[in-house]
């Protein structure tokens, strides 16, 4: 283990050395570029893209365009990139994650790489956390690319079609992940050419990318349509939940967050519901509401996992404490909650479209990504994404203060400790930023601090809109600043006048996160380029991660040492070894579920490519879709001839065979069983066929007009196509949920997945053809079809 660790140090280390020699052809070149004018440096955008056109390749071009954008960044922001900004961007070029601390300027090295692939004219993506970030960075950066000769876009939820389109044309779009992801669902859900915003997906480079492509990684993006209402259900089942009590009618799983009913608990569910058996096949969907109902009762907290806000349950992200605005849980796990805080309870949804982030961002050509914190994951990037992470040095050394965990038995005695420690320092006039992990406790923490007549401000899920703003004074002398995980990612805490000779900004966690990223961002807020700053992280035995993972052996060392809760305070490097031991836990599990949901994913991205290349076939097609419809027709007639004529000639169905050919394909009186008599079954089959082709002839007749021909066959194809597409997703959807069930019967649910939805899939298309076959044979073509 210890030789893979030095390969890894090495390699990185032999990178940067690589990459350092680049650097310094970059840097060889400034003093020729600062004695370039302005014009002669805007002409050099055109001389690369015609460079580019003739053969050159992005690599080749790199040292000159890269000493380009430092130069135009001096003149344009005035801002110049150090050196190991540009090694931060060649790693970025290279498809790859660059690790770089708070405040050293991904933002500015991100220029480089962008503006190197932008010359390809095939387009770069930059991806941010929110909104905010896009429009902030779009604005103060574009006005470099601008001053360049480039096009800049931001693609935000509220654009039109028309201007997303125009955002995409761009040589440089910003936007966030998911509006790229749905972005490209709803281009594969359009029946217009013209309909379309995306162009094919060629650069991104995501900023935050640990935060895009880990943490979200769980959640796939899903468009949705309505289904049928079962409201009543949803509320009978709340109120059954809301009459039993914890370990006598259900149990708690802590570490895996599940629930279940006990024997009292089902015989209680079967009286109250009027059953002799609540398990029996007919009541599935009572069953499926009832486990709703606890998770929604007893699992899922209020203030933590999500907010109730002017009537609408809203889902707070657990890794940014933001409210995720639109999103709503599946599986009717949504509707339970909004059952038990008594709010309206809205319809059940439809999966109509849906991929993962996974999927989605190894679409592109090249993908890469830049954040503070990505070390820790790095084998889950290199294994899903097949990206390295490369620690980018900092500009000048940290001199941070990062003190060991200070451990009290109880939230209590820990709470007390924090308000002595923020008095103090607030006395001092030192600022604070002082991170939580839920939402309920900045609020606890807010009134403790109001109790003690200590100004501050709260950043959490419920006021993320004056984010910037408080983000803007956090730095400044006597500011006291509490925040959710989010802590301000992705904007910089600024020291104000007189902080340094204080020691900086402190930063106090009143928790550890389930994941250490989200404690190293935490920490990295302080002691920016090389200023002084101080971290220190306050833990109780009642912490949420220690009561589900906390070490046996922490409480019996406490036990030994005859703790009481007043005077009780352990600082030890042991302590904080076992938390980032329970953490490692903890991230193995949550990379484990991220897997499946990619594994599972998998089989769909198949399915989906299928007939998202399909229907993009249909929707690009100019002159005829007959090469697309005959091959159908002539498949599915194939399928029911050969059904038919199993075994002896005598034993053949040939009547069944007129059935099909009289509902899918010619007029009754047209065909009769003498037609096919004496005939094999190739005969048989050359003999539909040839009909098919008189058919079709004859429609082509009906439409002079070779356009309405080809709208009239659009129409068939795509109304076909994605009625049993939307019908299948959530068939397969349904599969999914059932699944784990088989496990029990020595099964591997994912091969079980795989098989049943390749079966699935095959009836699918075989379906589609059929309906294709069926419709365009037997409609009456109108002048005036539309899609």
């Amino acid at each position: 283990m210890a030789n893979v660790l030095r390969q890894w140090v090495e390699s990185d280390t032999r990178e940067l050395r690589r990459l350092g020699k680049i650097a310094d052809t970059i840097e060889n070149m400034a003093d020729e570029m600062a004695a370039l004018s302005d014009d002669e440096l805007k002409a050099k955008t055109p001389a690369f893209k015609a460079r580019y056109q003739e053969g050159e390749t992005l690599d080749d071009l790199l040292p000159e365009a890269f000493a380009v954008v430092r130069e135009a960044a001096k003149r344009v922001l005035g801002l110049y990139p150090f050196r190991v900004q540009m090694i931060g961007g060649m790693v970025l070029n290279a498809g790859n994650i660059a690790e770089m601390k708070t405040g050293e300027g991904k933002t500015l090295t991100a220029t480089m790489p962008v503006y190197l692939n932008a010359i390809s004219g095939l387009g770069v993506h930059v991806v941010t956390v929110n909104e905010y970030l896009s429009s902030r960075d779009a604005t103060e950066m574009g006005e470099l690319y601008s001053w360049l000769d480039l096009t800049v876009g931001l693609n935000i939820n509220a654009k039109t079609a028309e201007e997303k389109r125009e955002a995409y044309a761009a040589d440089i779009t910003y936007s966030t992940n998911s509006e790229l992801g749905f972005d490209y669902l709803r281009d594969n859900m359009v029946v217009y050419r013209e309909d379309m915003v995306q162009r094919p997906l060629n650069y991104v480079i995501v900023d935050e990318v640990d935060s895009i492509l880990i943490d979200e990684a769980r959640t796939p993006l899903i468009i949705s349509g309505q289904a049928e209402k079962t409201t009543a259900m949803y509320v009978r089942a709340d109120r059954f939940a809301k009459t039993l009590t914890e370990e006598e009618d259900y149990k708690i799983d802590l570490e895996s967050k599940s629930i279940s009913l006990t024997e009292e608990g089902i015989r209680k569910g079967e009286k109250y519901f009027g059953l002799d058996n609540l398990f029996d096949t007919d009541n599935t969907i009572l069953t499926h509401h009832l486990d709703n109902a606890l998770r929604a009762n007893f699992v899922m907290l209020r203030d933590k996992d999500y907010v109730v806000q002017d009537g609408e349950v809203m889902i707070v992200d657990q890794f940014t404490g933001r409210i995720m605005e639109g999103r709503r849980y599946s599986d009717g796990v949504h509707q339970a909650i909004e059952a038990k805080e008594h709010v309206e309870i809205e319809d059940e949804t439809k999966t109509m479209a849906n991929i993962t982030y996974q999927n989605f961002f190894r679409m592109y050509k090249k993908l890469s990504g830049m954040t503070g914190t990505a070390k820790t994951e790095e084998e889950e990037f290199r294994e899903i994404y097949n990206m390295e992470v490369v620690q980018i040095p900092t500009n000048k050394p940290i001199i941070r203060d990062d003190k060991a965990d200070l451990l009290y038995p109880s939230l209590n005695s820990k709470f007390k400790a924090v308000i002595a420690d923020i008095k103090t320092r607030h006395e001092a006039g030192q600022p604070m930023l002082i991170g939580t992990v839920a939402v309920e406790t900045s609020e606890l923490l807010a009134q403790m601090l109001d109790e003690a007549e200590i100004p501050h401000a709260v950043l959490n899920a419920k006021n993320h809109e004056r984010e910037a703003e408080i983000i803007l004074n956090a730095g400044q002398r006597g500011a006291v600043t509490i925040a959710t995980n989010m802590a301000g990612r992705g904007t910089d805490i600024k020291l104000g006048p007189g902080v340094k000779e204080i020691g900086g900004l402190a930063v106090i966690g009143t928790e550890r996160h389930e994941s250490r990223r989200i404690d190293n961002q935490l920490r990295g807020r302080a002691g920016r380029q090389g200023d002084d700053g101080m971290t220190q992280f306050y833990l109780s035995l009642e912490d949420d991660l220690m009561l589900r993972f906390g070490s046996e052996r922490i409480k019996s060392f406490l036990e030994r040492m005859n703790i009481t809760e007043d005077d009780a305070v352990i600082q030890s490097r042991m302590i904080t070894k076992q938390v980032e031991s329970a953490q490692k836990r903890v991230e193995g599990n949550n990379y484990d579920t991220r897997k499946n949901v990619l594994q599972y994913d998998d089989v769909m991205r198949e399915q989906r490519e299928v007939i998202y290349n399909q229907r993009q076939q249909v929707i690009m097609e100019e002159k005829t879709l007959k090469p697309v419809i005959m091959p159908m027709i002539q498949r599915t007639v194939n399928h029911i001839v050969q059904m038919h004529t199993q075994g002896d000639q005598t034993e053949w169905n040939l009547q069944a065979i007129i059935d099909f050919a009289v509902s899918s394909m010619v007029n009754e009186d047209s065909i009769s069983l003498a037609d096919l008599e004496g005939k094999d079954a190739k005969e048989i089959e050359a003999y539909l066929v040839d009909r098919a082709e008189k058919n079709y002839k004859i429609k082509e007749d009906q439409l002079v007009d070779a356009a309405q021909m080809l709208e009239f066959e659009k129409v068939v194809v795509l109304r076909v196509v994605d009625d049993k597409w939307t019908a299948h997703i959530d068939a397969m959807d349904q599969l999914r949920q059932s699944i784990g069930l088989r496990g029990y019967g020595q099964l591997n649910p994912l091969v079980e997945y795989q098989s049943d939805g390749f079966r699935m899939f095959e009836e699918v298309v075989g379906t589609i053809e059929f309906e294709v076959t069926r419709l365009f044979m037997k409609a009456e073509i109108r002048q005036n079809i539309k899609r």
